[in-house]
């Protein structure tokens, strides 16, 4: 028998991981369709980012971040935490990084229309430990429903449209020039994304990097292609992706097909995330490994591509932060998500958003740098891996539960229900009863209280759920949600695969 989509119903365990998975021709129902064609996902336009910031640590490339386009005022840096935080925003523009409208041709080229917009489909937290030996690039859903600062909640990928919208309707009101509302309210975008983005992380973003949809393209082509690879064909009109399954190297359109593509994957966004982060992944392998700007016609082309489409703010020392990445390898690059607590939640208004604990968000994004604390107040649930078991009469219990482990940034493991006996209380298993791991998976859950087993292997914690169970992901725990959204029932998200730079050979992906 299968596990459930709500959670488990399994007659015996089946070992680690969750079985939760969708055939990968089905949509489910957080899959939806845009409601016009404007807001095109523009899914790993960070790539570029990645690129510019990991890919040229050894190279005099004085030319080519000269012709950058530069933006002050944006209120970066402040307290030190131990690393550099870069933001890096994937624009939906019709235009190039100086204004300039971009060419009939290219505008074909990229299948992008005439609509004009600032939507930020790709939002990329970029953390770089202050000894440059390592980064990882962690992924924020566009659809996370969070506080944007003078707006009120909102979907994050709206922090800068909406609020460049807000601020050019009262400037031009005051009868200021087009060029300068331009200004002042692009400013104002790009502002509200960054506080938007340090509320939700707690971190204080050093820097800001954008790139706009042609940047994409043109660095792909720049670097000779990236491999990918695809578990299953795939030919879905919307995105224009149509590729067969295996390994295959795309060139620029092709490759914003690919992580342009949202509908019929199994775990909708989060699988375009996936998608993202495997070509970053690509990316900076092929450009770390072959030194590909000791070609000066590849250098001229970058140049070009960087000139034109790159935006960076203007107390970014761009040089002296390569030097800091001069020992830095590709597999100490690495590809994260913040954890979602439902992949298809709503608003009182019936809006569909990604819902997400921005305390969890923080502790997450706040473990990427340095290492873990013996204190089990302190102890970061990415480095936990949770195993759930179901002994209840509630069908799907163990399933919600694990969802609600990894909203709070928890790994899950196995999902199951449990044979081991009859089970009169809800409980907490490890090697030892005061494991810290043990103690923070039972605080999350409502305070459940630890038992030693003695037979589990050091650091396996294990969670048994009884009929008293009444914490996070039962009935009676979503009765306390406050958080302004909601769902009939959670959509649990599976976790991701590991991704780092250092692969060998493409990851194959949905």
């Amino acid at each position: 028998m299968t596990q459930s989509r709500g959670g488990s119903t399994l007659s015996r365990p089946r070992g680690a991981g969750s079985p939760l998975r969708a055939g990968p021709r089905q949509r489910p129902s957080y899959a939806k369709p845009p409601v016009n064609r404007s807001g095109r996902l523009i899914a790993a336009i960070a790539a570029a980012l990645v690129f510019i910031v990991t890919g040229f640590g050894w190279h005099s490339i004085d030319s080519l971040i000269s012709g950058i386009q530069r933006i002050g005022n944006l209120g970066l840096g402040g307290a030190s935490d131990g690393a550099t935080d870069i933001l890096m925003v994937g624009i939906d523009s019709r235009t190039d990084a100086h204004g300039n409208p971009l060419s009939p041709s290219e505008k074909a080229m990229l299948h992008a229309g005439d609509e004009v917009g600032t939507n930020t489909d790709t939002i990329v937290l970029m953390r770089v430990p202050n000894d440059g030996r390592s980064a990882t690039a962690i992924s924020i859903p566009r659809d996370s429903y969070v506080d944007i600062p003078g707006i009120g909640m909102g979907k994050i990928n709206s922090a800068y449209g909406v609020t460049k919208e807000k601020v050019r309707q009262k400037l031009a009101n005051q009868g200021l020039s087009d060029a300068e509302v331009e200004r002042q309210s692009t400013q104002a975008g790009r502002q509200a994304l960054i506080k938007t983005v340090a509320n939700l992380t707690g971190i204080t973003v050093d820097h800001y990097a954008e790139v706009g949809l042609l940047g994409f393209v043109l660095l792909t082509d720049a670097v000779g292609g990236v491999n990918v690879c695809l578990n299953n064909p795939v030919n879905e009109p919307l995105s224009g992706a149509d590729f067969p399954a295996g390994e295959q190297r795309l060139n620029g359109p092709q490759a914003l097909s690919f992580v342009r593509q949202r509908h019929e994957l199994p775990r909708g966004d989060l699988d375009r995330i996936v998608r993202q982060q495997v070509f970053m992944a690509s990316l900076v392998h092929q450009s770390l490994s072959a030194k590909i700007l000791a070609n000066p016609a590849k250098l001229n082309q970058l140049t070009d591509a960087v000139g034109r489409t790159i935006v960076l703010d203007d107390d970014w020392n761009v040089l002296k932060f390569l030097q800091q990445l001069q020992d830095l390898a590709a597999g100490q690059v690495k590809f994260e998500t913040v954890p979602v607590t439902d992949i298809n939640g709503t608003t009182a208004a019936g809006e569909s958003v990604v819902k997400v604990d921005p305390q969890a968000v923080k502790s997450y994004v706040g473990a990427m740098v340095g290492g873990g604390s013996s204190d089990p107040a302190e102890v970061q649930p990415s480095s936990v891996t949770v195993d759930v078991y179901n002994a209840s009469g509630t069908s799907g219990l163990a399933g919600q539960v694990s969802h609600a482990l990894a909203g709070k940034g928890f790994r899950n493991g196995t999902v199951d229900n449990w044979i081991g006996g009859p089970v009169s209380a809800s409980r907490v298993f490890a090697g030892s009863a005061s494991d810290p791991k043990a103690k923070a998976v039972a605080k999350a859950l409502g305070g459940l209280p630890v038992a030693a087993e003695t037979r589990l292997p050091q650091g396996t914690v294990r969670v048994v759920l009884a009929g008293d169970y009444s914490g996070p992901g039962s009935a009676a725990g979503g009765l306390f949600d406050m958080s302004g959204t909601s769902s009939a029932a959670a959509t649990p998200v599976p976790p991701g695969p590991p991704i780092d730079a250092g692969q060998n050979g493409p990851k194959c992906v949905n």
